[in-house]
């Protein structure tokens, strides 16, 4: 059996906050019951919302909540080449060609017919060549009309035909950086990733990014798709509200093992009531060994701090 190896890859766009907290327990249990490894990779591409001290800020603080992770951190904003040469392969099988359209443009041709209202459909104006009068901005992946399946450890099998809901999707942006998708792809399968534990908002990536590891060679991960953390009202939490960070001011030494009792439960578990008072240390060893992936509920709910 190949040992396990998952991952956890904040974005320093803003503080941990709730949503990301309970990802990080979620990941972080699912790789350490298994005996596996647990890398810690900041996604520092999109340099125009990276807040300045914030990666280390996230570091501090999942440290001063008992975490410890493997290795050195990854950060993608030192891995432009290794995204430039998977480009190059990209390029190479013909995969991959220039897109002269601005998002306004796609956005005059409405969505997808059978896709989702979220995803912003491509409808291929450039696919065989940029229109006369038009310059190339973004680089785009062909996908084909077919649908991308897979079987997700917490939300069941999820199938997707990419030529309906997305078309052809960015690899890397008009404004120069390499897009999310790409990066992350690289970056899993270039460090042997084959357990990715991560929020339901980017549940809906996940066959784009499968689809980009078949083109590219790579293995896919098993996928684990945790419900979201969302308001009181049902909305989703933005990186400001709740948040769970030693530069927001939040006391972790007084309240961590709160947190993590609470994301606990949050994911279905049921540690005894007298853990709550315990370190943070002496609660993530027993979620190591307690934990119960069968019981994650799938619904978004909002997280219950007593």
């Amino acid at each position: 059996m190949k040992q396990v190896i998952g991952r956890f890859a904040p974005s320093p766009t803003g503080p941990l906050h709730l949503g990301s907290l309970v990802a990080a327990v979620g990941s972080y249990l699912f790789a350490r019951q298994a005996g596996g490894l647990w890398l810690m990779r900041m996604e520092d591409l999109d340099t125009p919302r990276v807040v300045p001290g914030m990666a280390d800020d996230i570091l501090h603080t999942l440290e001063a909540l008992g975490f410890t992770w493997d290795g050195e951190v990854v950060r993608q904003s030192s891995r432009t080449a290794a995204y430039g040469a998977a480009l190059a392969e990209l390029a190479r099988i013909g995969m991959v060609y220039p897109c002269g359209c601005s998002r306004a443009e796609i956005a005059r041709i409405g969505s997808a017919p059978h896709g989702r209202e979220d995803v912003l459909h491509y409808p291929g104006f450039c696919r065989n060549g940029l229109p006369a009068g038009k310059s190339p901005r973004a680089i785009r992946v062909r996908v084909a009309d077919e649908p991308v399946t897979f079987k997700d450890g917490v939300m069941g099998e999820i199938s997707e035909n990419l030529g309906e809901s997305c078309g052809d999707f960015v690899v890397k942006r008009a404004d120069g950086p390499f897009a999310y998708q790409l990066a992350v792809v690289v970056d899993d399968g270039e460090a042997r990733v084959n357990q990715v534990v991560r929020g339901a908002d980017l549940l809906h990536s996940t066959p784009r990014q499968i689809y980009l590891q078949r083109l590219l060679g790579f293995a896919s991960p098993g996928y684990c798709h945790l419900p979201l953390v969302t308001g009181p009202d049902g909305a989703k939490l933005s990186k400001r509200e709740n948040a769970v960070s030693l530069a927001d001011g939040r006391n972790l030494r007084k309240e961590g093992g709160k947190l993590l009792f609470a994301s606990l439960r949050f994911l279905g578990q049921k540690p005894p009531a007298l853990l709550e008072r315990a370190s943070c240390r002496e609660i993530l060893e027993w979620g190591v060994t307690c934990f119960d992936p069968a019981v994650i509920p799938r619904l978004p709910a909002p997280l219950a701090l007593k």
